[in-house]
């Protein structure tokens, strides 16, 4: 699982990295869209980034247009509608697919270290979340109905 940080991502505003920099913290990975019913979660995913950034987690959004077209917008679009309507300040990627022959290789790697219900590997919709551990080996998978306060308990346990 060690690799899982080494996968190139590429920010909203074009930058080129891998999670490595983000190594020695608790990591949260979310695939967002700006008009889902669970979009409202962005105020409580910036909450916790609020909270435990200075303690050592970071929340990262993934856009993602493959659950109902509910991210049509282009970069430009999302990061202004994040800014506007709930104040994200956290890092926030390139629009991708989590499922199917493009899915991008982080969430494929996500989805083989925290498999769902029945070890199903497909994400069912926005907001699914992985939560992963500072060691960058331990990831949790919750449904795109957990509330990000529901994560609170599991960050500080983690951060120690």
């Amino acid at each position: 699982m060690s690799d899982l940080l080494k996968v190139p991502c590429i920010t909203l505003d074009g930058q080129h990295m891998t999670l490595e920099g983000y190594r020695g913290r608790a990591i949260l990975v979310v695939n967002t869209a700006s008009q889902c019913g669970f979009t409202p979660q962005y105020k409580g995913l910036e909450q916790l980034w609020q909270t435990y950034r200075s303690k050592g987690l970071v929340v990262l959004g993934f856009p993602c247009n493959q659950f109902g077209h509910q991210e049509p917008g282009d970069t430009l679009d999302i990061t202004q509608f994040c800014e506007k309507n709930f104040g994200v300040s956290f890092p926030m990627f390139r629009k991708i697919d989590v499922n199917g022959e493009l899915a991008h290789p982080l969430f494929v790697k996500l989805k083989a270290a925290a498999p769902g219900l029945l070890g199903t590997q497909r994400i069912k919709w926005n907001f699914t979340k992985f939560l992963i551990a500072p060691d960058g080996q331990r990831v949790r998978r919750y449904a795109p109905t957990t509330k990000p306060e529901k994560l609170t308990a599991e960050i500080e346990a983690l951060l120690g």
